[in-house]
């Protein structure tokens, strides 16, 4: 990004401004990095790229991240574990693959015998 450093942030492509609130949020050397939607309003490749490197980052620095997101193929992609939520009640918690088969989330969330995560 050293190369949009001299121009405002509300000139740079969104994908951009994300990477922006990534580096301020992590300014300070936390050890749990808390992200609220954070590849909402991107298209996909940009929001894979977005995950990616929060993964990186969370490697190098030794960084917890605790992420909330609506989009399944991102969860499923990028989580390590899982807790879903119906109602503020914990109904399900595991890794991915015990999520997506969970006949309790498929109920809920899209209908019993309906793909989870575009699997």
């Amino acid at each position: 990004m050293g190369g949009l450093a001299d121009q405002a942030c509300a000139t740079l492509a969104y994908g951009d401004t994300k990477r922006i609130e990534l580096a301020l949020a992590l300014a300070n050397g936390p050890k749990l990095l808390l992200m609220d939607e954070p590849t909402a309003g991107m298209p996909m490749p940009a929001r894979n790229s977005m995950m990616q490197l929060a993964a990186d980052l969370a490697r190098r620095d030794r960084l917890a991240v605790l992420f909330t997101e609506h989009d399944m193929d991102v969860v499923f992609a990028h989580a390590d574990r899982i807790i879903v939520l119906d109602r503020g009640a914990v109904l399900a918690e595991g890794k991915p693959e015990a999520i997506r088969a969970d006949p309790a989330v498929r109920a809920v969330y899209l209908g019993a015998g309906t793909a989870l995560g575009g699997h």
